[in-house]
Parts: C-alpha cells; structure tokens; sequence
C-alpha cells in the first residue's frame, strides 16, 4: 500500500474544519491536520500577504483522484494548492490505521 499526504490552504479556520471534517466523513482521509500560517504570494501580478490555513491530509495513493476532486469542489478559492506527497515510510501501526479509516 502507498500512502501521501495532500497539502491544501484554505482562507478561514471555519473553511479549514469543513474541508477537513468532510474529508474524514467521507473517507477520503484517515486524518487532517490544520495549521494558522502566514502566506505570501504572487496572484494576478500582485504580491499579496494574507493569513491562511493550512490542511494535511492523510490518506493512501489510491484515493488521490478523490480526494483532489473533492477538494475542488468545497474549496473556496479559483486556484487551490493541491500538493501531493509520497510517504515514504512511518509506523506501521500508525500506516495500518491510515488504511483501515479509508477503506
């Protein structure tokens, strides 16, 4: 089994508990992580600084295609971060438990 995390920021701590609760629900991910940051960026050649709330996603390869498409929909923003990362290894226990809440 192959497993990633998906990094995603999203604009309000509000957004980031739906994204993240619906993804647990629907289960799409065993667990998300969300963290207060601090952004700067280029978006319509401005460079802009804004606050933003950042979602790690934990799940298994094979539902990335879901997952990205899911985020898409209940995301706020036209162009979304949706990056994905390889988990090269960890606890099994912990993997295991990744797995299982998936399906």
């Amino acid at each position: 089994m192959e497993y990633e995390m998906i990094l995603t920021t999203v604009a309000s701590e509000d957004e980031a508990r739906a994204l993240a609760r619906s993804l647990v629900e629907a289960r799409l991910a065993a667990c998300v992580q969300i963290q207060p940051i601090q952004s700067v960026y280029r978006w319509k050649g401005e460079v802009l600084e804004e606050p933003e709330w950042r979602l790690v996603v934990k799940t298994v390869a094979k539902r990335y295609v879901e997952v990205e498409r899911h985020i898409r929909e209940q995301h706020s923003y036209e162009t979304p971060q949706i990056i994905r990362v390889r988990i090269e290894g960890g606890s099994a226990d912990y993997l295991k438990w990744v797995e299982e809440s998936v399906g």
